[in-house]
């Protein structure tokens, strides 16, 4: 089987190459010419560690190509994997323009049997629908399945989540669309799903709405052992000792961002509506998060006596360290407010890029994490990049105006910064 991915973004590079890893020969397709030229020569477009260099392995190698050639593409494949974006709509429900489109340009290229699965994350519903867009669009009527793979990847870490997955599913109908991603997936030995196109659909959603929860929970959690005087990773420590919860995502700070979490949340939230089937826990799930970053301003703005005229460094830009994804990142939210109230705003991040628009271009992108520091009121912690552990706190000290310092991840060790001098607040771990 020749296996084809439709969009070469952060899903569609690491299948198309997990796919050239475990043998199959493997075709890139986009319509973005510049990323299909860079991906050529083995250039990723976006930092993923690790990644990199496994595509540029597989393009050396001839396993993996890319094109922009939708028709000659579509037409040399068997297996064609849609893997582009589904962007939050204005009332929170899935974008699904590109799925559409994907859809129609295999069902008008089709030149004989074909199997399209949907890897993007999509609405429960979705596989039917694409069935149909293939099929209005078709100049013959050539037979194809169309089924759901899900992925499950974490953005930082996507090498090791597709090459050792915690599971594969399946969603078909078909006993031979079954048989034939089976196949695909055989090198793997974790434990594989094969289910409905719907359960599948819902399993992606599910799984994270869960995840956001826990981090919700314990973002409230952290609120109150602040109230209380007790550390809450002492807490998070003690309950992710009990197999049924577990020690993942158990982590207080300013709360989730990125691609996923908002716009899948999101979504499940809009699909629940439609069908009078409310998910209040998840609306309020979403609500804590909307709010979250505004916590530790609060400490930092009783400190500091408010922010006019203050200098803050802010640390950190991506909503999660090893990866320069900046979407939903809390820092943005925070330099908003920042600005907003008449701040100096002074970002470092080792990766991620500052978008060139109003409101953030009155904020100064420094090179070094010194120029950051140098001269600020206080210092926020947005992202908890290894480096910024590796810092020597008590020499940075006096680059300082004051030494206060707020931790929005939890990651430093507060009696220490203490002991180093620092005005040091976080987001439950103060005791």
């Amino acid at each position: 089987m020749k296996v084809l991915i439709i969009g070469t973004g952060y899903v569609g590079s690491t299948t198309a190459m997990v796919f050239a890893e475990t043998g199959w020969q493997v075709t890139g397709l986009d319509i973005d010419a510049s990323k299909i030229e860079r991906l050529k020569k083995g250039d990723l477009h976006f930092h993923e560690p690790g990644l990199q260099d496994r595509i540029a392995e597989h393009v050396q190698s001839g396993r993996l190509r890319f094109t922009t050639d939708k028709e000659a593409a579509i037409a040399g494949h068997d297996v064609i994997f849609i893997c582009v974006g589904t962007p939050a709509g204005a009332d929170g429900s899935a974008d699904m323009r590109y799925i559409r489109l994907a859809a129609e340009d295999i069902g008008r290229a089709m030149n004989g049997y074909k199997l399209v699965v949907v890897k993007s994350t999509v609405p429960v519903g979705t596989q039917e629908q694409v069935k149909a867009w293939i099929e209005a669009a078709q100049r013959q009527a050539y037979p194809f399945d169309a089924a759901s793979n899900p992925e499950f990847l974490r953005e930082g870490r996507a090498v090791e989540d597709a090459l050792r997955p915690d599971r594969i599913v399946i969603g078909t109908d078909s006993p031979r669309a079954a048989e034939m991603l089976q196949t695909l997936y055989r090198s793997f030995s974790c434990p594989l799903i094969v289910t409905k196109p719907r359960a599948a659909e819902l399993i992606k959603y599910a799984s994270n709405a869960f995840l956001a929860t826990k981090i919700s929970y314990m973002n409230e959690l952290a609120k109150l052992c602040d109230a209380l005087e007790v550390n809450v990773k002492t807490v998070a420590e003690g309950m992710g000792l009990d197999a049924r919860i577990g020690p993942g995502f158990l982590q207080a700070g300013l709360g989730y961002g990125g691609s996923c979490f908002p716009k899948d949340l999101s979504e499940l939230v809009t699909t629940s509506n439609k069908h009078n089937s409310g998910l209040r826990i998840l609306e309020q799930v979403m609500e804590v998060n909307r709010h979250q970053f505004a916590y530790l301003l609060g400490k930092a703005r009783s400190r500091l006596g408010g922010f006019a005229g203050k200098r803050i460094a802010v640390l950190g830009l991506a909503f999660k360290p090893e990866t320069d994804d900046i979407r939903e990142a809390p820092a943005l939210r925070i330099m908003e407010q920042l600005l907003l109230e008449q701040a100096d705003v002074r970002l470092y991040d080792p990766v991620a890029v500052l978008p060139n628009r109003s409101p953030y271009q009155a904020v100064t992108v420094c090179a070094a994490i010194e120029d950051a520091l140098m001269g600020a009121d206080a210092v926020i912690l947005c992202t908890e990049w290894s480096e910024f552990g590796r810092v020597d706190w008590e020499k940075a000290k006096p680059l300082l105006g004051q030494p206060h310092f707020y931790d929005g991840r939890n990651m430093m060790d507060a009696a220490q910064m203490r002991e180093l001098g620092y005005d040091y607040y976080s987001i439950g771990n103060d005791h």
